[in-house]
């Protein structure tokens, strides 16, 4: 994946999000100090926009809306061993360098990262959003 062109003279990063799945009861066995190091070490390089660590699934709810009537259900919307742990929002040049700091995440050692590109939301019009 290609930067686009800049509008600014601050270096071109693209965002990219990184999920973090694993095994319940191996995510939650792991110290926090690791995932706080990690944080504190995108932060501080500038590359980290958002980050969270997600509560047990069991606190989750999904909620679907098919013909206007709005289903909610408990926890994940497929039932799966691996679960989503948490996420890293976070600004990179390349996929190819989004994954580098995907396998630094410490959950990677006990789960997967899933590495996914940002996309711009564009109207019909051509207007984009903008932040």
């Amino acid at each position: 994946m290609k930067a686009a062109p800049c509008a600014s003279r601050r270096r071109c990063r693209l965002k990219f999000l990184c999920l973090v799945y694993g095994e319940e009861q191996k995510i939650a066995a792991m110290s926090d100090d690791s995932c706080m190091a990690f944080d504190k070490s995108l932060r501080d390089a500038d590359r980290c926009i958002a980050s969270e660590a997600l509560q047990p699934v069991r606190t989750a709810r999904s909620v679907r809306v098919r013909n206007g009537q709005v289903s909610v259900t408990d926890g994940p919307f497929t039932e799966t061993k691996e679960i989503l742990a948490g996420f890293y929002m976070i600004e990179a040049a390349s996929l190819d360098e989004a994954v580098q700091v995907a396998a630094e995440i410490p959950p990677a050692r006990v789960g997967t990262i899933e590495v996914r590109p940002v996309r711009e939301l564009v109207s019909t019009s051509g207007q984009r959003r903008h932040l």
